[in-house]
């Protein structure tokens, strides 16, 4: 049996070979994990490869071969193109949930959509409890969704999303990304070379390409509230 770790760094690895044909970097496997530093990854690696799950290839840079799967992996495993990420979705009911011990407190910084200015998204304007289970280390702040443009990623008009404060992500990273300083928009984040595209979970809408300086990641999605009323 994998650990937690074990698993979150096979899939990854799994489903970037899947999508780039390429392995991750030690940096984007470190960040994808939010480790400190790279050396729990090369002790990931090779707890890995002693269990057969990953082999390496010789005299290949960044070469990681995905031998085999968890049989409940492999039931489970995202479809081509998906980064493996589920937003751990809560039903707030027709209230906001009540503070607990095991809750912490989160301003509401607005809504977010394309077009919206930063500045929209910067004045509290209400608190939320949220379980400490979807939270983690780091920041965190929740914003509430305003339009269909994620609706295949599972994220609805109303929803509220909960967002680690970060100025970093891997491709396929849903953020909060910051476009010429001036518009913010929760998007899927995909590299491409040296461009970076925002994609959409619409076919209704484009997905947008922008150079590396037009860019700027405020937050990554970790969590999900919907409220039934």
């Amino acid at each position: 049996m994998l650990t937690r770790k074990q698993h979150e760094l096979l899939m990854f690895i799994h489903e970037r070979i899947k999508e780039s044909g390429v392995s991750p970097s030690f940096d984007e496997m470190k960040e994808a994990l939010d480790l400190a530093s790279k050396s729990g990854i090369h002790r990931l690696i090779t707890a890995l490869e002693e269990r057969g799950f990953l082999r390496r290839l010789p005299h290949r840079a960044r070469a990681l071969e995905v031998v085999k799967l968890p049989q409940q992996a492999t039931a489970a495993a995202p479809p081509k193109g998906r980064a493996p990420f589920k937003p751990q979705l809560v039903d707030a009911g027709a209230a906001m949930p009540a503070a607990a011990n095991d809750s912490r407190e989160l301003p509401i910084l607005g809504k977010i959509a394309a077009g919206t200015p930063i500045e929209a998204i910067q004045q509290e304007r209400d608190r939320m409890p949220v379980p400490e289970s979807i939270l983690g280390a780091g920041e965190h702040f929740v914003l509430e969704i305003a339009g269909d443009s994620m609706i295949n990623a599972g994220i609805l008009d109303g929803d509220f999303v909960v967002i680690k404060k970060t100025d970093s992500a891997v491709s396929g990273d849903i953020v909060v990304a910051l476009v010429n300083g001036e518009e913010a928009t929760l998007k899927r984040l995909r590299k491409k070379g040296a461009s970076i595209a925002l994609e959409a979970a619409n076919p209704a809408y484009e997905t947008r390409i922008f150079g590396p300086d037009q860019v700027a990641v405020q937050g990554k999605l970790v969590g999900l509230i919907r409220r039934y009323h």
